[in-house]
């Protein structure tokens, strides 16, 4: 292989080069994946994600400082009886060396999409998000100038900001939920010039988050036997499970694949209430009562009506190649939690973070895992109150607000043209 990587459906066996793509040439119900030309990870002396550039579907860098960081835990680790827990923390915590100033790690996944448009494509990302995502998308485009079309719930706007101005952000917000905010991203889509991020189909997204298990590998040097992470689209999920197959592999870290142990917030619980019930696709039944359900769970970020479960290489996949469970979390549950991490680790946690921990509890009260065992946890989020008493903090301001439902046309769809206008020499850089 000439390239530095493929992108290789597993629907079909067919290898191809990369130009943006997101689904199969040839009409494959899969997810494409990378396929790497250096199959044993290299090292780069570079900071944040890029240390792991050779496996991610970019050739340039960005001169940011932010990927995830591991470590030793004590605390929490007596407090459970697992004297192997690895924690693997993306958020701001400088003592320990994360840099991710949003506190999220979706800053995994905004760096290598925001460069391989660069370098691949054309044109205007979009992006849909419940808070975390968009708001690392923002960060990203105020760091390095690239434009992008952010579509929000109007409930988490207060959570868009950057800690440096992002004068090529146009914001949107939708009064719905993160539902509706996914529909009208789709048809902002419809403009010439804008191009659809893609969700889980982006494989720069995928392999961004991997390195969560790369890390967290590397500091232990093995692979996990059981990796813990809240999940509401489980695009991370799906990117654990590939990045312990390029592991495996290596040959280096070990060759059996890490349970996956996936939580989602009660009640509004889709992938779970699948799962129990063998089902490979996500029926109605599986989110009774949906608006009222997201309305009422404390990690929102956790509420994806349309997850990629039954895609091949998708979420069920990943759980039935590792033998992995999930979990569904309360409320109470997740809070309690986040009041231990806390205690013990001395770093306050995003709600979905806190979930994770909830998971982890269970798993060990329950008997799924035990002090023999090599734990990986994915803190996906932490550190809000310390990035606001060190860094400074920009609201993204809203330029459209819209209705659930409401129509991409007329004066919607010439604001944004004009926007795109305005930056037009961003576009054809």
């Amino acid at each position: 292989m000439r390239e530095k990587y493929l992108l290789h459906c597993p629907g079909c066996g067919r290898p191809f080069p990369d130009r943006y793509t997101l689904d199969c040439p040839s009409g494959c119900d899969a997810l494409l994946r990378t396929v790497y030309r250096e199959r044993r990870l290299i090292l780069q002396d570079l900071p944040g994600i890029f240390r792991y550039a050779s496996w991610l579907p970019v050739e340039g860098r960005l001169r940011i400082d932010a990927g995830p960081v591991s470590y030793t835990s004590i605390g929490l680790a007596r407090e459970l009886g697992l004297p192997d827990l690895t924690i693997t923390f993306s958020g701001y915590w400088p003592e320990r060396g994360g840099r991710m100033e949003t506190c999220s790690f979706k800053e995994l996944e905004a760096q290598p999409t925001v460069l391989r448009l660069r370098e691949k494509g054309a044109g205007v990302l979009q992006i849909s998000s419940a808070g975390n995502t968009g708001r690392a998308f923002c960060q990203a485009s105020a760091l390095t100038g690239a434009p992008v079309v952010v579509v929000v719930p109007a409930s988490a706007a207060d959570r868009l900001w950057t800690t440096v101005p992002s004068p090529n952000v146009c914001l949107v917000t939708v009064d719905g939920d993160y539902s509706d905010s996914i529909a009208f991203g789709r048809e902002v889509c419809s403009l010439p010039g804008i191009v659809p991020e893609g969700g889980a189909k982006n494989v720069a997204r995928r392999d961004g988050m991997g390195t969560v298990m790369l890390d967290g590998t590397l500091f232990a040097g093995r692979l996990p036997d059981a990796y813990f992470q809240a999940v509401g689209s489980g695009t991370g999920a799906i990117a654990a499970w590939e990045a312990a197959e390029r592991l495996i592999a290596d040959g280096r870290f070990g060759s059996r694949l890490p349970e996956l142990h996936l939580s989602q917030n009660l009640p509004f619980v889709p992938m779970v209430r699948a799962w129990e019930a063998g089902r490979r696709t996500i029926v109605a039944e599986d989110m009774p009562d949906a608006e009222a359900s997201i309305a009422r769970v404390s990690a929102d970020v956790l509420t994806n009506r349309h997850p990629p479960w039954g895609v091949r290489g998708g979420v069920r996949d990943a759980l039935a190649a590792s033998g992995g469970r999930v979990y569904a979390v309360t409320n109470g549950a997740a809070r309690s939690a986040g009041r231990l991490f806390a205690d013990t680790e001395e770093i306050g946690l995003d709600p979905a973070a806190a979930v994770a921990v909830a998971s982890l509890i269970r798993a060990v009260e329950e008997g799924l895992i035990g002090p023999d065992e090599h734990i990986l946890l994915n803190v996906t989020g932490g550190g809000y109150q310390r990035a606001a008493e060190d860094l400074d903090r920009y609201p993204v301001e809203p330029s459209l607000r819209v209705r659930a439902g409401e129509a991409f046309a007329g004066d919607l769809r010439d604001a944004v043209r004009g926007w795109l206008a305005e930056r037009e020499v961003a576009v054809r850089a």
